[in-house]
This record gives C-alpha cells, sequence and structure tokens, in this order.
C-alpha cells in the first residue's frame, strides 16, 4: 500500500463529512477503506491550487524582522540590533548573531530552520496530489528555494521524494552533494515554469526566469557550499553563470530609479523584479511593514520598534550623487507632502523629521531626534534611543488601512543581481560574452545609481571595511551599495572570504560561524543529521 502523507490524513479528517454528503459512498459507509482507497478520493477532492498557494504564503517568513534575513544580515558587518537599555535586550539573543556567540538553542536558529523545512516539506506534498505539469514545477522551484536557503544557512537539507514513508527520517543531503541536487532540479524544471516578467508572467509567481537566477547563485556558490573556509570556483560552472546572464540581458534592463522596486506599486513598476513574494494591503501578505517598524523610533512616521541599525562604514562607501543612499521617493498614495528636507528611502542619519508636517522631531526624552554615526552593541545613557545610522529598504506604504500589510511586493531577486553575478562570474575565471567585460558591466549599473564612472573593478579591497578610491571599484563593496538589507551580505561575505573579519563591533572570529548549527530539537528525531563541527 501507498503511505499517505500526514496532510492528507488531516485533510480527509477535515472534509470526512463533505466526501459522504457529496459521493456515492452512503451504501458503503459500514465498509472499510483501503489506504489505496483513501487516497484515490483524496486525489479527486484536493484543489492542488490552495496546496500551492499555501507553499508560496510559506516564503511569507522572509518579511519579518526575526526570521532567515536576520540570520543573513544581522551576522554581516552591515546590520546589527543594538540592546538600548530595556529595549531589544530578549536575552542577548540579537547580540550574538553580530558578534558571532550563537549556539544550537538560539530561538532564531532553530526556528528559521524549522519553517523552511516546512516549505520543503509542503512543496513535496503538492506532488502527491496529482498536479499538473505547471503546478508540480512551481512546486519544485519553491522546494529548491527553500532547499538552497537551508542549504546555505546550515550546509545540509533534510529531504524525502513526494510519497516516501513518513515513519522513516528523511535523508540528509550535504554540502556539494546538495547543490548538486538543487541545479539537477532547476534544470529539470524550467522549461516546465510559467514565463517570468519579461514575458507579461507576474513576478510573485516561480517562473522560468527566477529558475535562471537561481542556477546562477548555485554556480556562484557551488564551491563555497563545499568549502566555505576556502572557496573554490570552477571555470565551467562561472561559464554557466554567464551564458545564463546573457540570456536574461535580452529580457531585462536596470531600472533608472532602483526605489522603485521596493515601493508599494513594485509589481507594476519595478521593472527589475524577478521573483517576489505578493503582498496585498487589506487582505494578504507578510509581516513586510517590519522593513520600516524595525529600524523607525517611537515617535517618528510611522511609529516603529527603534531597533535594527547599519554601521558608519558601511554609510561611509557611498559617493554623495549616488541615489542608492536614499531618494525623497513620491507618495504614490499622496498621503504625504515629503518635505524637500525628508528623504523618504534609504540612510537615515541626522535630525529626523515628522513626514507630515516636516517639523523636527524630538526622543521620548524631549531630546532632538538625529540618528548618530556612533553605535553599540549595548547602548545606555542618555542617546540611547538615537545612536546608529538607520535604513529604509522599502519605500513606505501609507495607505490607510494598510499598516499591517502594506501593498509592497517582497523582492527575492532582480536583474541588477544578474549584472553583478555575471561581472562576478569573469573576475573568477570565466570567459566574457557578448563584448562585456566586467568593468563595463558594473559601469552599467553606477550609471543608473547617479555614482562616478569605475577605472577598474577588483573582487574585494584588502580592508572589507574601506572605500573604494581612485576609481578602483571593490565589487565585494557594489554589491553592499546595490543589495544593502536584501539578504545577500552574509552570503557574499562568505564567498568573498571576509565574513569572519573584524569589523567595528566584532573581533575575528571562529571558522565554525561559518555554518549555523542545526536546532538540538532537530538532530533528536533526525538520526541522520550530524551536528556541524565546533558546535
Amino acid at each position: 500500500m501507498k503511505h499517505i502523507q500526514k496532510s492528507a490524513i488531516a485533510l480527509m479528517l477535515t472534509v470526512g463529512v463533505g466526501f459522504v454528503s457529496c459521493t456515492k459512498l452512503e451504501e458503503k459507509l459500514n465498509s472499510s477503506l483501503t489506504a489505496d482507497q483513501a487516497q484515490s478520493i483524496l486525489l479527486k477532492s484536493t484543489d492542488v491550487s490552495v496546496l500551492l498557494q499555501a507553499c508560496y504564503d510559506g516564503l511569507q517568513g522572509f518579511q519579518s524582522q526575526d526570521v532567515a534575513t536576520s540570520l543573513q544580515e544581522n551576522s554581516s558587518d552591515e546590520s546589527l540590533v543594538p540592546t538600548r537599555g530595556g529595549d531589544w535586550d530578549d536575552n542577548g539573543v540579537w547580540r550574538v548573531i553580530h558578534a558571532h556567540t550563537w549556539n544550537a538553542d538560539h530561538a532564531q536558529v532553530g526556528g528559521v530552520f524549522n519553517n523552511l523545512l516546512g516549505v520543503v516539506f509542503n512543496t513535496t506534498n503538492v506532488l502527491n496530489f496529482s498536479p499538473s505539469a505547471s503546478q508540480a514545477a512551481e512546486a519544485r522551484f519553491l522546494r529548491a528555494f527553500a532547499m538552497y536557503t537551508v542549504l546555505d544557512l546550515y550546509g545540509q537539507v533534510p529531504f524525502r521524494e513526494a510519497g516516501e514513508n513518513l515513519l522513516n527520517a528523511p535523508k540528509v543531503l550535504k554540502g556539494a552533494e546538495a547543490a548538486t541536487f538543487i541545479i539537477a532540479e532547476l534544470n529539470a524544471i524550467k522549461a516546465a515554469l510559467p514565463n517570468g516578467p519579461s514575458a507579461g508572467g507576474p513576478a510573485y509567481k516561480a517562473n522560468k526566469d527566477a529558475a535562471d537566477v537561481l542556477l546562477m547563485k548555485m554556480y556562484l556558490n557551488k564551491g563555497a557550499y563545499g568549502n566555505r573556509a576556502t572557496p573554490t570556483f570552477d571555470a565551467a560552472d562561472m561559464n554557466a553563470a554567464i551564458s545564463i546572464a546573457r540570456s536574461l540581458s535580452t529580457k531585462y534592463n536596470i531600472s533608472a530609479n532602483v526605489w522603485d522596486n521596493y515601493a508599494p506599486s513594485n509589481d507594476v513598476i519595478g521593472k527589475e523584479n524577478i521573483f517576489t513574494n505578493q503582498n496585498i494591503g487589506g487582505s494578504r501578505g507578510g509581516n513586510l511593514r517590519a522593513a520600516w517598524y524595525k529600524t523607525n523610533h517611537y515617535n517618528m512616521n510611522k511609529s516603529g520598534w527603534n531597533g535594527f541599525t547599519t554601521l558608519a562604514a558601511v554609510y561611509d562607501k557611498f559617493e554623495a550623487t549616488d541615489t542608492r543612499l536614499g531618494v525623497n521617493y513620491p507618495d504614490p498614495a499622496g498621503v504625504l507632502p515629503n518635505p524637500a528636507k525628508v528623504n523618504t528611502t534609504g540612510f537615515l542619519i541626522g535630525q529626523q523629521y515628522d513626514l507630515k508636517t516636516g517639523d523636527a522631531l524630538k526622543d521620548r526624552k524631549g531630546a532632538p531626534l538625529a540618528f548618530t554615526r556612533a553605535v553599540a552593541l549595548q547602548e545606555s545613557g542618555n542617546n540611547l534611543e538615537v545612536t546608529g545610522i538607520r535604513y529604509w529598504r522599502y519605500v513606505v506604504d501609507n495607505k490607510d488601512g494598510n499598516d499591517g500589510q502594506p501593498d509592497n511586493d517582497y523582492v527575492f531577486f532582480r536583474y541588477a543581481d544578474v549584472v553583478l553575478m555575471e561581472a562576478e562570474a569573469i573576475l573568477r575565471g570565466g570567459t566574457a560574452q557578448g563584448g562585456n567585460t566586467a568593468l563595463s558591466l558594473v559601469n552599467s549599473l553606477r550609471a543608473k545609481r547617479g555614482a562616478s564612472a569605475a577605472t577598474s573593478v577588483i573582487l574585494k579591497n584588502a580592508d572589507q571595511n574601506s572605500p573604494d578610491a581612485n576609481g578602483a571599484i571593490s565589487l565585494l563593496n557594489e554589491r553592499q551599495r546595490e543589495f544593502h538589507w536584501d539578504g545577500w551580505r552574509r552570503q557574499d561575505q562568505i564567498r568573498f572570504g571576509t565574513f569572519l573579519a573584524a569589523n567595528a563591533l566584532k573581533p575575528v572570529t571562529d571558522a565554525k560561524y561559518l555554518l549555523y548549527p542545526i536546532p538540538n530539537g532537530a538532530l533528536a528525531v533526525n538520526p541522520n543529521l550530524t551536528q556541524n563541527p565546533g558546535y
């Protein structure tokens, strides 16, 4: 007999009354059903589109302040959550991420692992209900994306094929083996996926172009997944990434305004966006409001939680003309006058103003609300509310009633990433195609961002904390300027060999922190998992 997935059993119990009323089983109520018969009923009665939408909804976990993006960003050199007196202490859970002193009992480490594996389970479960070829491809793409994220964070991925016995512990794919599996999956399903935004499809659905971007990510990071301490870069992988980039270059362009990609209407105007997670204000969505609530002071519009900050060394890497520093973005809802002195995107430093009136704001003690360059992991004293430069990645959605569910779609992949990955693949030994060079690709992006043209481009500076000088552009710095708080910094730092290096608030750290530990609870239930070295 076939084994029925747990969720299928739950579904049958939930809708059992419906089966009795709308099928012709009345005369056989006293008979027993075999597992095969029960599964046949379920297959005919289950709406696969509902199951698939639940898988998309599972990606909404990326939007909150304490999920996968926290592990990716707060552990890097560009984001931290200081303890401010009694605020944001939470027994030190935030400080240890930036300081690289976490352990296997850390709540975020365990919660992210479980949530991502929930997406893996649910996408696999879709395949048990006779989906169409397109639906199956979408489910497998979402599964590949979740597995890739687990691999990136933890180095090993529990995995079952559809229909496997749930009583058996799932096998575990590790390192290069897991990378090879994900690459094979993406290549196998790409043709069956819907068209991407370049051909009129929505960015918030799995699509052919999104599969290509994820393949580029896999090719660039595969050597790091095999050996994070000393990543290697195979020329064939680099050439594969370059070929994909060339194919995407005929479909997409770099946006004239980078902030269009993060606006409330970014499903329409965000022309770089290739894969997103849909939010519809007032009806469905993740906790995208955390994008500004986590960093805003309590007295700002919108009011916030006064937490996340960035480091001055990051801010100093931008030229004054670079629009990625932040702009006064037009308010699409027409709610705020946006005084000219107020930036509504990007870095927030110095005196802050009420967005509705333009009046200078004060902190809770009545002192000027002026954010400072200086910040410490543990703050005390009269200025603890204002230390640290803040950042708005997403344009604030000011429509009435959308405080909890803004319209901005959460961005996973956009075309600028393709451009910089192509430049990186060339610098790492790939063969340039179409007359492009790493320098010409970087300059094509910088021109759209209002930054000066580079005279040369290298992989990284000797000092990761230093800005570029004399026209020589560090690709690692350029990625930080383009994708600040997008969730890529930890991965980039590991690939470029700077993740363990010291920054203003942490010393050089041990190589074990290149991976997060497997949560102790997961080790207890799956004997195929092994704890990562050093934990």
